[in-house]
């Protein structure tokens, strides 16, 4: 049996990469996958039905079960017509997982307000649709008395957690999503649905073209994009029911618990500063700061190679 069985799944952008190895994933586990894909180049640009299909065929090859849905997961109509495909076709959907994105990467005095705009809109509201659509669902039938199995993974990026220089854009829709995911999770806490974020680092048709080839470097291909699937899978799972509103970072064999902003300095008086005073205060906070965990830049460099 998998841990997944019975359960009704949507993947967004399944169509390559990281999505496709998690909806191969989750149909291996016993899920019924809905397999969206627009179909568009890594820009955004395009539409083509073969990624998805693709997928689908690889899914039902195995003995799964699995749909192609082409619908823009940013557009408002077309996310709620995703959500209605896995139930008109299963009678419910159970697992969201929010994985479609596209890079437009400029430095900010070169970027366009269409390369802000597209990137913004992909990642960030491509995730907030879907979530608002199913999220509506499962309350409605959660308040009719009904059970309810809920669980979102969202799609994170170092590049919004760390940063990464050239990707403002992409960076600031990232953040978004981490913050997104935890706020998320308090408003559906009450209907036991689960909701986190990943940060993945892997080898995609985006990666590529930003990082150049991340090839493997022994026998374990660290760079593959079907490595980010089973923490994915594990989230979606019955056995992470207590986990929710947390990021994590994973790549190859790693997998890391992040935390987010938090103070790491303060200085207080009964009243206002001066800016002299300032002057003198807020530098020490800087002053022999030791952190819990100081990654090397070589991790980092490697960490900011993001699939997502």
């Amino acid at each position: 049996m998998g841990a997944l069985d019975g359960k009704v799944a949507i993947v967004t952008g399944a169509g390559r990469g990281i999505g496709r190895g998690e909806a191969l994933l989750l149909a291996g586990e016993g899920a019924r996958v809905v397999v969206n894909d627009l179909g568009g180049e890594w820009d955004g640009n395009g539409r083509d039905t073969r990624p998805a299909q693709q997928v689908v065929d690889e899914i039902t090859a195995a003995g799964g079960e699995a749909v192609a849905n082409y619908d823009d997961v940013a557009d408002w109509n077309g996310s709620e017509h995703m959500i209605k495909t896995a139930i008109d076709r299963w009678g419910t959907v159970d697992v969201l997982i929010n994985n479609a994105g596209i890079l437009r990467d400029k430095m900010i005095f070169n970027m366009s307000e269409s390369d802000w705009d597209a990137v913004v809109r992909v990642h960030l509201k491509g995730h907030f649709a879907p979530t608002r659509h199913v999220c509506a669902y499962w309350r409605e039938r959660t308040k009719a008395g009904e059970a309810v199995y809920g669980r979102i993974v969202c799609t994170s990026s170092t590049s919004g957690l760390l940063g990464n220089a050239g990707q403002s854009n992409y960076g600031a829709a990232k953040a978004g999503i981490a913050a997104f995911a935890q706020i998320v999770s308090m408003e559906m806490a009450k209907y036991g649905v689960t909701i986190n974020a990943i940060a993945p680092a892997a080898r995609t048709r985006m990666t590529e073209g930003t990082f150049g080839e991340m090839s493997a470097t022994g026998p374990f291909d660290e760079w593959a994009p079907e490595n980010i699937a089973p923490l994915v899978g594990f989230l979606a799972s019955p056995d992470a029911a207590g986990i929710t509103g947390q990021v994590f970072y994973v790549s190859g064999g790693t997998v890391q618990l992040y935390e987010g902003w938090g103070a790491v300095g303060q200085a207080r008086k009964e009243g206002r500063w001066t800016l002299d005073e300032l002057a003198k205060e807020v530098p020490a906070f800087f002053d022999d700061r030791e952190r819990a965990y100081a990654p090397p830049k070589s991790i980092l460099r490697a960490s900011l190679k993001d699939g997502s």
